[in-house]
């Protein structure tokens, strides 16, 4: 375990998008990183080394988040590389693109997948992340939702359905933890790809 006295950031999925410019924002306060992936292993080294050249360390950690088992083998490998962790973000998720009056392409592999991923994994990994939390002291976990998750809009009813979830979700951990441990959601709208490009 780690002796160092700086705070730690876990960002699933984030290698990528929302998840990356939330590692280099932790990383310019003086966090150390770990960086969650579960396909993008390139992208995830990138950011890793992007933040290492900030000045705090940085790990990369493998994980399907819709399995629990590898959810708590990543936050032991957190506690076993960076000791500590103060703030969760749940940002890794996915989706299929399907029109929402299509009713018939939602097969259900694709509702399972997109809720596994989006809702469950938060779960997973928050349950796994919150003793380590309690034992650094008290933290923070941001779930990354969405305002389709607000509006029923989005890329499928599913994926509204999942950040929907999500949002109460995050409220019932909010009560549940509080006050040693803060749990918010954030609801980004649709992102362009240059806007996804600069962050």
């Amino acid at each position: 375990m780690s002796d160092s006295t700086s705070k730690v950031a876990l960002i699933t999925g984030g290698g990528t998008g929302v998840g990356r410019a939330a590692s280099l924002q932790f990383a310019r306060r003086g966090f150390d990183i770990a960086i969650n992936y579960s396909r993008s292993q390139d992208d995830a080294e990138q950011t890793a080394q992007d933040v290492r050249e900030l000045g705090p360390r940085a790990i990369v950690v493998q994980c399907d988040v819709s399995s629990d088992e590898q959810a708590v083998a990543m936050i032991e490998a957190v506690r076993r590389e960076l000791g500590r962790l103060d703030v969760l973000v749940n940002n890794a998720g996915t989706t299929y693109f399907i029109e929402h009056t299509d009713l018939d392409a939602m097969s259900e592999d694709k509702w399972d997948r997109i809720l596994a991923v989006n809702l469950k994994g938060a779960f997973f990994v928050s349950r796994a992340a919150i003793p380590l939390i309690r034992e650094s002291g008290g933290g923070a976990i941001v779930n990354v939702a969405s305002v389709a998750g607000v509006a029923g809009s989005g890329s499928s009813i599913a994926y509204a359905a999942s950040k929907g979830g999500l949002i109460t979700m995050t409220k019932s951990l909010a009560k549940a933890f509080a006050p040693d441990i803060r749990v918010n959601a954030v609801c980004p709208g649709v992102m362009s790809l240059t806007e996804r490009a600069l962050i």
